[in-house]
């Protein structure tokens, strides 16, 4: 599993912004200039942000992004939802069946739990995070651990499971 360029662009984006002073905002050119990213990419990652309601829009000589609210009520889960959704969601089977209407493992999948449980330790710990929690610095963000985060049963050394 990979991270899209449209979370890591748009997750720049809003870090960006969130270190702008409160009420700051930032045109598509200045987000663009200062994350090295173009213009029609940063166009369409606040297109998306907007629509998910994280930041607002305001037009004119004044005009700009601004987040919609500060960074520490903005959850990294909800914007990396609005950006590229979530790696598992119910209706996952229902997509993935092959060329069968319905997937032959559909009453029986191991593959379906697997999917489950990582989908649960990733909403433990995005859930839990924040935008400002973002605007540390690397080695801050490598000590932060959040509370009660979900950890996934190792398997044995010697086991055969990668």
């Amino acid at each position: 599993m990979k991270m899209s360029t449209q979370e890591e662009y748009g997750l720049r984006c809003l870090l960006r912004l969130g270190r702008e002073p409160e009420g700051g905002s930032l045109t598509i050119a200045q987000l663009s200039c200062q994350e090295g990213i173009s213009a029609a990419n940063v166009a369409k990652m606040m297109r998306l942000l907007r629509r998910a309601r994280l930041v607002t829009s305001t037009r004119g000589k004044d005009g700009g992004y601004a987040l919609a609210r500060p960074a520490e009520q903005v959850r990294v889960s909800e914007v990396l939802a609005a950006l590229g959704g979530r790696i598992f969601d119910a209706g996952f089977c229902d997509t993935h069946s092959g060329t069968t209407a319905l997937c032959a493992h559909m009453g029986d999948c191991s593959i379906r739990s697997v999917w489950r449980m990582l989908q649960d330790a990733i909403d433990g710990v995005l859930g839990r995070m924040t935008l400002k929690d973002l605007l540390r610095n690397e080695s801050d963000m490598r000590a932060w651990t959040p509370a009660r985060v979900v950890k996934l049963p190792m398997f044995p050394a010697g086991s055969n499971r990668s």
